[in-house]
């Protein structure tokens, strides 16, 4: 196998930015996360943080509007925020996700169109590739894109949709050749006629994001909307989330570091049988695995992001094994803090209960990890 060198340095002032945005999560944040997912909507106020400080720029190059700053560095701030509430790091998340199609395969009118907008946080993107009977299987597509002349008129629904209801524009793919079964990629303005937001889902965790099904009922956009070759629409979709996969690893391990944090301060000041839990080795040992196994994805998740920012030949399998291992590493973490807090772990007036609620979808989505196992044992063979 083809050894990898250490491939990623930090700057200084990546490091100088990130503790910045966590400071920003704590004092902004970390103060509205039990409410917000309590109340499950969508916190507008952080947004405008997230604006205002740059933050919303981070996916975009700088002649865009952009930080310019690279994969590195958003998934870092991504980390910071996820730290303290997984739903507001997702603002950040789907700021790459509904807009790299466009900067990995748009045209320069699109681009010029939809990301300084984004840049700004003025608008906000959505990417909709799943649909009801197709999730990590895209050939299941039914959402269909038939040519009328200068124009496209899709149909059909998609589902479990990030920002629905919130985004003005919509990546929505299609099959556009029913015979080769052939997909192409669209932008989908959201006040175009025929574009609605049907169901929202009640979910489990990361309750502050709206997800759900946007719904395509003849609805017409200009040939200029293609994004990239018509008919490549799936190369477009897996160069996506190539790398987007890497906002949920970073999202899973600041989940992890979060809960990690609030357990070891826990055992500092809660006293059991006459002294302070953190000094009973059973304790002692869970707190120890859990920051160890923190750092391991960290440190994988990093990597995976230097290697991006680099076009290294391996880079997809090593997204594919930081979101696994991050993910993985998220759940098993969160409960362990759980176990740590004993009955106040289970109860909402403290925040890791409402950690591992959000750390279970970071298995799911950007691609379950049972596919990322596939894409890695691919690379084995």
């Amino acid at each position: 196998m083809e050894a990898v060198s250490d491939v990623y340095t930090i700057p200084q002032e990546h490091l100088d930015f990130c503790a910045t945005i966590g400071q920003i999560a704590r004092e902004r944040i970390a103060p509205r996360s039990a409410e917000i997912d309590e109340r499950a909507e969508y916190p507008w106020d952080i947004r405008k943080v997230l604006a205002e400080q740059d933050i919303l720029g981070l996916p975009f190059p700088s002649e865009y509007g952009g930080t310019g700053t690279g994969t590195l560095m958003l998934n870092m701030a991504v980390e910071e925020i996820a730290k303290v509430d997984a739903a507001c790091a997702l603002i950040l998340m789907v700021q790459e996700l509904g807009t790299l199609p466009i900067q990995l395969f748009g045209s320069e009118d699109l681009k010029g169109r939809f990301l300084p907008k984004c840049a700004t946080g003025e608008w906000s993107p959505a990417f909709a590739l799943s649909e009801p009977e197709a999730g990590s299987d895209p050939a299941g597509m039914k959402t269909t894109a038939v040519r009328d002349g200068d124009e496209w008129v899709i149909n059909g629904t998609k589902n479990w949709i990030t920002n629905l209801g919130i985004a003005d524009f919509y990546i929505c793919f299609a099959v556009s050749d029913r015979e080769s079964r052939r997909l192409t990629a669209f932008v989908v303005e959201a006040d175009r006629p025929g574009f609605s937001v049907g169901k929202l889902e009640h979910k489990l965790g990361i309750r502050a994001s709206p997800t759900g099904q946007p719904i395509f009922d003849e609805v017409r956009v200009p040939h200029e909307n293609v994004i990239g070759e018509v008919g490549k629409g799936l190369s477009v979709a897996l160069g996506t989330l190539e790398r987007t996969r890497l906002g949920a690893a970073a999202q899973a391990v600041g989940i992890a570091q979060g809960a990690t944090d609030y357990a070891v301060a826990y055992a500092r000041e809660r006293r059991q049988f006459g002294k302070a839990i953190n000094e009973f080795q059973a304790i002692q040992f869970k707190l120890a695995d859990m920051e160890t196994q923190t750092a391991a994805a960290r440190e994988l998740l990093y990597k995976a992001c230097a290697m991006a920012d680099q076009r290294h030949p391996q880079r997809a399998k090593y997204s594919s094994m930081a979101k696994v291992f991050g993910s993985d590493t998220a759940m098993a973490v969160t409960i362990e803090a759980i176990q740590v807090l004993g009955g106040y772990g289970y109860v909402k007036e403290y925040p890791v209960e409402r950690m591992m609620r959000d750390a279970k979808i970071t298995q799911i989505y950007e691609g379950t990890n049972e596919i990322q196992r596939l894409v890695i044992a691919r690379t084995l063979k």
